[in-house]
């Protein structure tokens, strides 16, 4: 019988070869120590673009990697996939654009025992192209939040992106459709909030690790206006969807309500901002056409349109 495996790395991939490549590359670089790993790849491609690069690293990677075909573009059921597929004691998500710092999985582990933690979150850094705008890097608009080591995260600052996630936990919870992740949140986003704000509800503990640092690469198609505004849109869609997705009858009435009535008010203070900056600070100007944006979407999803950012 074989020996148990201690953390499975789960990888959805869509359309990205390349970086998948650099990916697995990468992960034959880790320092892990004494423990059992394997790889978990799931092509959520129909046509299966992620096929030579892991026939091509199967015949010569270092730990066991699994590859799964799930040839219908949902990143619920791609992650579904994973962890299903998935042995080991903890699932370790990490995005197949992102590439993680040598001793990334080493942190990850301190991070975990030391806290005693259920789900361990890390920076996701971005990785700029010599040709993305300056615009672009001074505004900061591909950071996110970071906080010191051992901080308590929620559902706001909870993502897939780079996670380390004890798969007893994971699998403790049960989307409408069996899940863990839920599939009606698979074109548009948020699966990942609502298996977080599910896993909260059953007692998880989530926390922060500083040091294990992946980056992020930020290509051209996204280093732009138009995708950053498209983007908080869509942010703005998921984030309501995911609010009352759990509720039913008259408190589903009243909190979309209440969602619609805010997303009103600061829509008409963000454009107004957005308005008043622009001749002083383009940067200033953008992030409040943003949250304008995002607002937009609010009151689109309550209005029941759908923006599927997943599998175009």
């Amino acid at each position: 019988m074989s020996a148990p495996i201690d953390i499975s790395i789960c990888i959805c991939t869509f359309r990205r070869p390349e970086l998948l490549d650099r990916l697995l590359a990468a992960l034959t670089e880790q320092s892990i120590d004494a423990l059992r790993m394997e790889v978990v790849v799931v092509d959520n491609d129909p046509a299966g673009s992620a096929a030579p690069v892991l026939r091509d690293w199967q015949a010569h990677f270092p730990m066991p990697l699994h590859a799964v075909h799930e040839n219908t573009p949902n990143i619920a059921n791609a992650r579904n996939a994973a962890v299903h597929t998935a042995q080991g004691e903890w699932v370790l998500f990490i995005d197949d654009d992102e590439a993680p710092d040598p001793d990334w999985i080493r942190h990850l582990i301190a991070a975990q025992r030391r806290y005693d933690a259920d789900a361990v979150f890390a920076p996701v850094l971005p990785r700029y192209r010599d040709d993305t705008p300056a615009w672009i890097r001074s505004g900061d608009f591909f950071n996110r939040r970071r906080f010191a080591t051992g901080t308590v995260i929620t559902t706001k600052d909870a993502r897939t992106g780079n996670v380390l996630i004890r798969r007893g936990k994971l699998m403790a919870v049960s989307a409408p459709d069996g899940g863990p992740f839920d599939a009606a949140f698979g074109r548009t986003g948020a699966e990942d909030t609502m298996l977080f704000r599910d896993m909260l509800a059953h007692g998880a503990r989530f926390v922060w690790c500083d040091e294990a640092t992946v980056s992020e690469e930020v290509p051209a198609q996204r280093a732009n206006l138009n995708w950053l505004l498209r983007r908080s849109y869509r942010l703005g869609q998921t984030y309501v969807l995911s609010e009352i997705a759990r509720l039913h009858g008259v408190q589903r009435f009243l909190r979309a309500t209440q969602l619609g009535l805010r997303a009103l008010l600061q829509l008409l203070i963000a454009a107004g901002v957005a308005l008043a900056t622009l001749p002083f600070s383009r940067i200033m100007s953008i992030r409040w056409l943003r949250t304008t944006l995002a607002q937009c979407g609010k009151l689109s999803a309550l209005a029941g349109h759908r923006y599927h950012e997943y599998g175009n």
